[in-house]
């Protein structure tokens, strides 16, 4: 369903330990918002909703809302560092429109709620 890189997933893993909280799941999501209609969400959650899908890659436990499912099927999350820091990219098939700066998109059966940027 997703992919994580070992970059991204030795990444997260090095967040779960400074939350102190080694139970944690790693939330992937999609909410309305941005210059192109729909934004992600990256966080952790330690109370899974029941109708969460709820799967492992690359080590990590990963929980997707139902809504989101569609829409995050085939994500590719890594982790980069550059000379400015290091931060998380996601490259998203299902994108048909990014804004400028990535963080916003929309797919073919989803364009979301833009909002002015």
């Amino acid at each position: 369903m997703i992919t994580i890189t070992e970059a991204a997933a030795s990444r997260i893993k090095s967040m779960k330990e400074e939350e102190g909280n080694p139970g944690l799941l790693l939330r992937v999501g999609v909410k309305g918002g941005g210059c192109s209609g729909l934004s992600y969400g990256l966080g952790f959650d330690a109370n899974p909703n029941d109708d969460d899908v709820h799967f492992q890659q690359s080590g990590i436990d990963v929980i997707v809302d139902e809504e989101s499912k569609p829409i995050v099927e085939g994500l590719l999350i890594d982790y980069k560092e550059n000379m400015m820091g290091g931060g998380f990219t996601i490259d998203n098939p299902n994108a048909i429109a990014n804004c400028g700066c990535g963080a916003s998109f929309r797919t073919a059966q989803n364009a979301g709620n833009p909002e002015n940027c």
